[in-house]
């Protein structure tokens, strides 16, 4: 017994804290009768499966029309930024100008907000989307 327990009147008041987890005297963790309160279970979900659904699917970047970029300059874009040859760059272009969008490409998550970042620096109005 130490000398400030055996005073008389006098109270240890040790902080608890709610974080810590309950151990027993041999160091080791205490055991514990299901979930903690205030914590939920989730089912089990498997990783990689997600993974590769969010990338097998397909995000569509679609260039919209515009009454800024001449129509010289968007096939220029197209064929510097997407790869595309002169003719599907002027196909695309025309659609554009004629329907007011044209799906320019379909690609995974990441590299859809790539091409679209890339299209926006060059001052085309361009959005992604998930398609089914």
């Amino acid at each position: 017994m130490s000398q400030v327990e055996s005073m008389p009147g006098v109270k240890i008041l040790t902080p608890t804290r709610r974080d810590i987890e309950p151990r027993t005297a041999t160091g080791r963790r205490a055991p514990t009768a299901g979930p903690q309160p205030g914590t939920e279970t989730s089912p089990d979900i498997d990783v990689e499966d997600k993974l590769k659904d969010a990338f097998a699917r397909g995000w569509s970047v679609i260039v919209w029309n515009d009454p800024v970029n001449l129509m010289d300059y968007v096939v220029y874009v197209f064929k510097n930024v997407l790869k595309m040859n002169e003719q599907d760059a002027s196909r695309h272009m025309w659609e554009v100008h004629q329907k007011g969008k044209s799906q320019v490409a379909r690609e995974t998550r990441e590299k859809s907000e790539l091409i679209v970042h890339r299209l926006r620096g060059f001052g085309l109005n361009a959005t992604m989307e998930q398609t089914a």
